[in-house]
């Protein structure tokens, strides 16, 4: 028995990476796709924004 017990934690990370890994996988592309550009376009363009106002402010 003292193998199994030695055996179940592996077996339960694996497990759960396997999930993790399937789960990224299917979140990819699709109608989440669109939506995860647009918000990562629109804090990109918000940090932008900041920068410059920053910028010429210092100026």
């Amino acid at each position: 028995m003292d193998y199994l017990a030695a055996l179940i934690p592996s077996v339960v990370m694996a497990v759960a990476f396997i999930a993790l890994i399937v789960t990224i996988v299917k979140s990819q592309g699709g109608a989440n796709k669109a939506k995860e550009d647009a918000a990562v376009d629109a804090a990109l363009a918000r940090a932008e924004a900041d920068r410059r106002v920053a910028g010429s402010e210092a100026s």
